[in-house]
């Protein structure tokens, strides 16, 4: 199924790693959509994953940072419509959140670059207001 004017809604995954006492993991999108924006990694949802293997997946082949204990923190709906009026591109997506437990992120797959962001000037990367909220979500999960 194409990513671009689906037939169904596709399931995407994303991550928010966080790195106590106040950094986030951030990539920058190497790919379509929201190609060079910042964002959480993560991706599709494979047939025959759980949501959290998924997650765990993407994270590693994203950054090359393995996740303890993960938790879904909340999830999205991004329908994005053309200029006539068709859904150009439909994600379901659950965002899990988990605790960094060690190692050095890297740019990897289809992450252009790799980044702990200060959690008190997210403003600087002009960041989704989806991937806010979530990223809130987590750190309440957290008690962070």
């Amino acid at each position: 199924m194409s990513r671009e004017y689906p037939t169904q809604p596709i399931v995407g995954i994303g991550v928010v790693l966080l790195k106590p006492p106040h950094e986030v993991l951030l990539i920058r999108r190497g790919r379509a959509p929201m190609l060079g924006a910042w964002g959480l990694p993560g991706g599709g949802q494979e047939l025959g994953e759980t949501a959290e293997e998924a997650a765990r997946r993407e994270l590693l082949e994203e950054t090359g940072l393995a996740v303890g204990r993960l938790t879904l923190a909340g999830t999205v709906d991004s329908i994005d419509r053309d200029p006539e009026g068709r859904v150009r591109y439909h994600y379901t997506i659950l965002d899990f959140a988990g605790l960094w437990e060690g190692g050095e992120p890297q740019a990897l797959s289809d992450a252009a670059a790799v980044t702990w962001a200060d959690l008190r000037d997210l403003a600087a990367y002009d960041l989704w207001s989806e991937a806010h909220r979530i990223i809130a979500l987590a750190r309440q999960s957290f008690g962070l």
